[in-house]
């Protein structure tokens, strides 16, 4: 998926560097957030969430990126950190006109941040092995756009733009479950083939696949032209390659040689291509109703 170059992009749409930090335990999310925790987790065999809450210093400067220079869809289709910028305003888009009319919720931006090395968060300081993450503490999705290598180069993700499009749909996605009421199912039920954890980030892929319908057809405001360009089946393959790779069975196939569905804490990278397709395919909000899915391999 491609921008419009001359689509006009705010660079204030995302914020560069970290926050107050809080303390607690951080609440991650990620599809792909979390995956260098969670690949240490799985050959423990330990609950990746409760590593998280070891971040409690920093390693890093906590800074991002200068992000003046994102001001065109030009900008957004040949720099990663306003390609950023781009997603976050297209989803910004997307979600304010879906969102309250398939629920009737209104769709409240969540703030995107942008780091390295280290970020102080609401939900407790965090380094950059921990990936891209939303904190629904302060409702607040972080990014260090260095993971997007190491997705292709570790996972064997994909490096198109879509790859990483949809990493940052995912974590918009679980802001969009903190608005309905649903993140919290992750954290109630945290392991296993069919727990909350798995259906919670099942969801979050439908809804990246929900975005990636009305992204190239929903008018940026004003009635302006569409952000993003339509899909190629090529785009489509990006994004699908960037959610098999953070299949839990294949993290633990790759990282332990064994599979243990008891531990699954994302999905399997067949599931989480399934999901992302069925909300591509029917950019509907109640399609994605993973809580209720008899068949979590079956949309």
């Amino acid at each position: 998926m491609t921008f419009d170059e001359g689509a006009r992009l705010d660079p204030g749409r995302v914020r560069s560097g970290g926050g107050p930090g809080r303390g607690g335990k951080l609440a991650l999310g990620g599809g792909a957030g979390g995956l260098l925790v969670l690949v240490v987790a799985l050959l423990l065999g330990g609950d990746p969430g409760s590593l998280l809450g070891d971040f409690t210093g920093t390693t890093g400067d906590g800074g991002g990126a200068d992000l003046a220079h994102c001001t065109s869809g030009a900008s957004a289709n040949t720099d990663v950190d306003c390609r950023i910028v781009g997603t976050a305003t297209s989803l910004d888009d997307v979600w304010a006109a879906q969102l309250p009319a398939q629920t009737g919720v209104e769709y409240v931006p969540p703030e995107v941040v942008l780091f390295s090395g280290s970020v102080a968060t609401g939900c407790g300081n965090a380094t950059s092995d921990v990936g891209p993450f939303y904190c629904p503490a302060d409702q607040v999705a972080y990014f260090d756009t260095s993971f997007f290598q190491v997705l292709v180069d570790r996972f064997g993700s994909s490096g198109g733009p879509l790859a990483q499009e949809y990493v940052v749909a995912h974590e918009v996605g679980h802001h969009i479950q903190n608005r309905l009421g649903d993140l919290g199912r992750a954290q109630s039920d945290p392991h296993g083939a069919e727990s909350g954890s798995v259906r919670t980030e099942l969801q979050a892929d439908c809804y990246a696949g929900l975005w990636a319908h009305y992204a190239a057809t929903t008018p940026a405001p004003g009635g302006g032209e569409p952000l993003l360009e339509p899909l190629t089946d090529a785009d489509v393959q990006d994004a699908l390659s960037a959610a098999s790779a953070v299949g839990d069975d294949r993290i633990q196939g790759s990282a332990t040689g064994r599979v243990d569905p008891e531990s699954w804490t994302h999905g399997s990278s067949a599931q989480r291509r399934s999901w992302f397709q069925a909300g591509y395919r029917t950019g509907d909000v109640a399609a994605c109703d993973t809580y209720t899915a008899a068949d979590l391999d079956r949309p």
